[in-house]
């Protein structure tokens, strides 16, 4: 994969179990993602 190119869109759920796509957030300003290894 090269520098700057787009992400694959995805699906994760949230905290409360609910689906959340990264597409969701296309166009936002910032997106900040934070994947939790073995923390919880």
């Amino acid at each position: 994969m090269k520098i700057l190119t787009p992400a694959p869109d995805f699906t994760l759920p949230n905290l409360s179990g609910t689906p959340v796509h990264l597409s969701d957030f296309k166009n936002k300003k910032h997106l900040v993602l934070i994947f939790l290894r073995g923390f919880m």
